[in-house]
């Protein structure tokens, strides 16, 4: 996999890429880019999903998780009502260190090459300046700045998407769209975090936060002084009386460690892929603990840079964001109705939208 040709894409295909339709690996060595692509489908229309900008261990960490984001992506396209597939790209390496113009604009012409079949955005590591490099090769760019013809941060309509969704599962479950008076535990505080308190605040809720990077926690706490602080996620998960957990920061937070401690009976997040492995959704179902299903509650942004490539609106996109409320009641009432965990419920609805599409362009 390290052997790649300078500047040419190279298309890999695993047995285990669980129906993926395509992933490459990219090679600039003038200015040292590395990065995956991965395409899970196309049905709906052309794969969208961001670059994630991180240093991963090997190629082999890099490609499978690029796997992963991607058949997220699919589902959360589809749950979102969106005419798009699902695809992610990662560039291997610390954006603190290397990550420069040349970088981005050879990362633009690799996505340009695939001609419109992977529309690109922001994720982590990856910001709207970023994207507006990346659009001076690749006109399959979202992302971008307001000056630029884009959206911006997508981070916002991200954390009020996660926020819908919590109100639909308070509603759920304590019978009234509110966190008022509810403690909320926020695992991470970085773009979308730090938008989700605010929503949070404003609504009522009593909150509690940790993240990795204290200048993050900070910057939050000089804004909002009543926020509390944990000292870490494993304290968080842990706080008494805690009644919502939302992950937002790296995937996998959900595992065999978290969920026994967990004293919260909802988690609702902006983490991607929080469900470490299969059957964990079956335990947190087991302890009675509600889960809103991580890619449906955090379309937000995704709804956002969609919206972009018809001549953004905000206001038109808000609205669409908020369906998440709806969406999620409905995955809820599914999941009671068929016996099932909520994230089963979703992955059956997205399913059966991406099967039909196939079906109809045969």
């Amino acid at each position: 996999m390290t052997d790649v040709t300078d500047g040419v894409l190279h298309t890999l295909f695993h047995s285990d890429q669980g129906g993926h339709e395509q992933v490459v690996l990219c090679q600039d060595r003038a200015s040292g880019l590395k990065a995956v692509i991965a395409l899970h489908s196309t049905a709906l229309g052309p794969a969208l999903g961001g670059t994630r900008f991180y240093p991963y261990a090997n190629e082999e960490a890099a490609v499978a998780d690029a796997l992963n984001l991607a058949r997220g992506m699919s589902y959360k396209n589809a749950m979102a009502g969106l005419d798009h597939g699902g695809g992610k790209a990662v560039i291997i390496g610390d954006p603190e260190r290397i990550k420069t113009e040349a970088l981005l604009l050879a990362y633009g012409r690799f996505v340009a090459s695939l001609g419109g079949r992977y529309v690109t955005a922001c994720d982590v590591g990856t910001y709207v300046a970023d994207m507006d490099v990346v659009a001076r090769e690749c006109r399959w760019t979202t992302g971008r700045s307001p000056g630029n013809g884009g959206a911006g941060d997508s981070s916002v309509l991200t954390a009020y998407g996660v926020f819908q969704g919590m109100r639909a599962s308070a509603q759920h479950l304590w019978g009234d769209p509110t966190l008022r008076g509810r403690k909320v535990g926020v695992a991470g505080v970085g773009k979308v975090g730090h938008h989700l308190v605010e929503h949070l605040l404003a609504d009522g809720a009593e909150v509690v936060v940790t993240d990795v990077r204290a200048e993050a926690v900070r910057r939050l706490t000089d804004l909002h002084p009543r926020v509390t602080v944990a000292a870490d996620t494993d304290a968080l998960i842990r706080v008494g009386g805690l009644d919502v957990y939302a992950p937002c920061a790296l995937g996998g937070a959900l595992d065999d460690d978290t969920v026994p401690a967990l004293t919260a009976t909802v988690v609702c997040g902006a983490a991607n892929n929080q469900l470490a492995h299969p059957g964990v959704e079956k335990d947190l179902a087991d302890r009675g603990i509600l889960y809103a299903p991580d890619y449906v509650v955090n379309a937000g942004g995704v709804i956002q840079v969609a919206d972009e490539l018809h001549g953004f609106d905000f206001d038109r996109a808000k609205v669409k964001a908020a369906r998440i409320f709806d969406t999620t009641l409905d995955i809820f009432t599914r999941a009671k109705k068929d016996g099932i965990p909520p994230a089963a419920a979703a992955d059956r609805i997205a399913e059966h939208r991406i099967a039909e599409a196939r079906s109809a362009s045969r």
